[in-house]
């Protein structure tokens, strides 16, 4: 029986979240069913009889109730199958495997880069707080986060890849590239993602740093004659590090459900370019499929920032 206000808060939050990724599939179900055009047709074309179409609705099961068609679609995920695309006969899962993968690669390399530069930048606008060098970073990163993903995308383009050709315009890979040559191919792409999430780490990280830099404990270290920077480094950031958390794990969430525009941009293998694909073709059951993942990965790392959050609080750690 769970007594400890830890493990309460973390099991109310895993069932919270189960409770919201069932809402969310009901809500991705209604929403495919609104979308305008007929399947039977798209698939067949437009010279198709209505016999042909007729036959192939009772086939893929249309004529059923939306309530119906929607638990069968829930009670195949539950037992592993993502049904079965309507355009090539292919298998969702197996298709979406790879190119889940491909999606992960980008959003980790991209991760790897930005929350380090997210978190030192941070230190050092607060470090530096109302001057010139926190002027200069908040500056900058709010210029980037500004534009659109594809504005920075084309512009990243344009100079670096078709007037200085550093890198590819086209971010294919494939099997056998070494990891070195896939990061060559995809560091457009990462670049873009970085800049687009940078800002906000870097600004909640200085928030919070500011923020415990006004509590008793940090004006008796500064009594003590510490350097400011080990003040920052050792005593402030410890403390912060939940809301810190937090936005690390909402912008990772955003790398990996948020790649759908930078894919399409660079033309990348992953599952972004796999849902716009499906969504032209009116291909319902992969937009399912990639909606519910994408819904699922990102409550899965919210309810990860939250569990770190709470045992990051040592309130809850050790209650009296």
């Amino acid at each position: 029986m769970l007594r400890h206000p830890v493990l309460i808060l973390v099991a109310q939050r895993i069932a919270l979240g189960i409770l919201l990724l069932l809402a969310v599939s009901a809500l991705i179900f209604a929403g495919t069913q609104l979308l305008p055009g007929d399947v039977a047709q798209a698939i067949l074309g437009q010279s198709a009889t209505p016999t042909a179409l007729a036959n192939l609705r009772a086939q893929l099961g249309l004529d059923d109730p939306a309530y119906i068609r929607y638990f069968n679609w829930l009670w195949g995920i539950l037992h592993g199958d993502l049904g079965t695309a309507l355009t090539n006969g292919q298998d969702i899962a197996t298709s979406l495997g790879k190119r889940f993968g491909n999606t992960i690669f980008l959003a980790f390399w991209a991760a790897i880069i930005a929350v380090p530069t997210a978190i030192i930048l941070g230190l050092v606008a607060a470090r530096y707080a109302g001057r010139w060098p926190d002027k200069l970073i908040s500056g900058i990163t709010l210029a980037t986060i500004s534009l659109p993903e594809f504005v920075v995308g084309y512009i990243a383009m344009y100079f670096l890849a078709v007037k200085w050709r550093l890198f590819p315009s086209v971010s294919m890979v494939f099997d056998g590239m070494s990891v070195g040559e896939r990061l060559h191919a995809i560091a457009l792409p990462i670049l873009v993602l970085v800049l687009v999430v940078l800002a906000h780490m870097m600004r909640m990280t200085r928030a919070a740093i500011l923020n415990v830099m006004q509590s008793a404990y940090i004006e008796t270290a500064e009594l003590k004659g510490l350097r400011p920077a080990n003040i920052i480094v050792r005593h402030a950031f410890p403390n912060a590090i939940a809301p810190v958390v937090n936005v690390v794990m909402l912008n990772l969430a955003y790398l990996v459900v948020g790649v759908v525009v930078v894919e399409v941009v660079f033309v990348y293998p992953g599952m972004g370019q796999y849902l716009v694909d499906h969504v032209a073709k009116r291909d319902v059951p992969v937009v399912q499929a990639c909606g519910l993942i994408f819904a699922a990965v990102y409550i899965g790392l919210n309810i990860l920032a939250d569990v770190i959050s709470i045992l990051a609080n040592p309130r809850l750690r050790h209650p009296k």
